[in-house]
């Protein structure tokens, strides 16, 4: 039997960087995934968009630590991640979405995050061709960005790599070995291993992984759908959604990639619920429409691709990071409700300290609104 300091389960947008910031502490770390590589689970799945301006004080310096990472990433590890620096921008065409966003805006500086309210003819300079009719502004914050999903947990697979951790794939977790009420290791299909230690960054498939541990966490899985165009010259970088509901839907977004490709996705309303990941034909008639009402010249762009993905939801759309207290050694990274990508390398540097018993006071910030025992109330104002 193998054994080692902590066990990983998930080689995806929570569970590589968690294992890269262990690894960079010293800790022997293995991560099993039932994948043939890192990120083809839920990773591949996000469309890239990295932002720290939420309304959420967790999430928002969870955020601030990946942007560091990520637009820092190429220079000093070499690697190209597609870090673009494009920001994000929130158009406003009715009271109803200028009065939220701006009621957000002093906890956002609260925390230094550069984001302000701007002109419309501001939104026109960060968006060319945008409808301009009705609109009333919106939030514009440079700083935000995105990157390539597959190229970055790659990138930060082999600098865990380089440091000495362990990665098992085609390893699928059978059971969570508890023994005493202590984690004792991890039963796997290709065999057992041991560690005092197991981190659940299992995503939309942690609620089943952890029942096997006799322990019930509120992660249910539901799916969105994304596509990417075909290349066209850059003529914008931000990240542009719109919050205002449409038929089935609630928001959309969409950004020009590094390639030139436009990426978009819809958050359909009511939710589906479900582990389903085939793509349907609703999808892009009705993301489509929206798109094309509000920056008119991505009518005639052709569509390369489309997919659908799972989220792993929890009640109130924040996530689950703490220690389990009916098993000593089981902490939870999980969660993340579709934004896994843009919190995980933030999340995985604070699971690490956690590990390593060198939480600091913002850690400590971050805990307490992402504890699994938290009472669930209502949602972030910006999600």
């Amino acid at each position: 039997m193998s054994s080692y300091d902590v066990i990983v389960i998930g080689a995806g947008s929570v569970g590589v960087p968690a294992a890269m910031s262990l690894a960079e502490m010293g800790v022997k770390t293995l991560v099993l995934d039932k994948n043939p590589s890192p990120g083809q689970g839920e990773n591949k799945k996000a469309i890239g968009g990295i932002r720290a301006t939420h309304s959420d004080p967790g999430k928002i310096l969870t955020c601030l630590m990946s942007l560091e990472v990520f637009s820092t990433w190429q220079k000093r590890h070499g690697d190209n991640i597609e870090w673009l620096k494009g920001g994000y921008t929130f158009p406003v065409y009715r009271e109803t979405e200028e009065k939220a966003l701006k009621s957000i805006l002093p906890i956002q500086r609260k925390y230094g995050l550069n984001i302000d309210f701007v002109s419309p003819e501001k939104i026109q300079e960060v968006v060319p061709g945008i409808n301009m009719e009705g609109l009333r502004g919106g939030t514009f914050s440079p700083d935000d960005g995105s990157a390539s999903p597959l190229r970055a947990v790659n990138a930060f697979y082999r600098r865990a790599k380089e440091l000495d951790a362990d990665f098992r794939f085609k390893e699928e977790v059978e059971q969570i070995v508890v023994r005493e009420g202590k984690v004792q290791g991890v039963k796997a299909r290709g065999g057992t291993y041991s560690a005092p230690v197991v981190v659940d960054a299992a995503g939309p498939f942690s609620k089943t992984v952890c029942e096997t541990a006799g322990v019930h966490i509120p992660v249910t899985p539901d799916s969105h759908e994304a596509a990417i165009t075909e290349p066209v010259k850059s003529f914008f970088t931000t990240m542009v959604v719109d919050l205002r509901p449409g038929p089935d839907s609630k928001n959309y977004y969409f950004y020009q990639n590094s390639l030139g490709q436009i990426v978009f996705c819809i958050t359909p309303e009511p939710l589906i619920v479900g582990n389903d990941r085939r793509e349907t034909s609703l999808f892009l008639p009705q993301v489509g429409a929206r798109m094309v009402r509000l920056l008119p010249r991505l009518k005639n762009l052709r569509v390369r691709r489309m997919w659908r993905g799972l989220y792993p939801m929890t009640p109130d759309g924040s996530p689950l990071v703490g220690w389990n207290t009916q098993v000593q050694g089981l902490l939870h990274a999980t969660g993340m409700c579709g934004q896994g990508f843009m919190l995980g390398p933030g999340v995985g540097q604070v699971v690490a300290r956690m590990i390593t018993g060198k939480t600091t006071e913002q850690d400590k910030v971050i805990l307490q609104g992402f504890d699994p025992y938290r009472k669930f109330g209502g949602g972030e104002a910006l999600k």
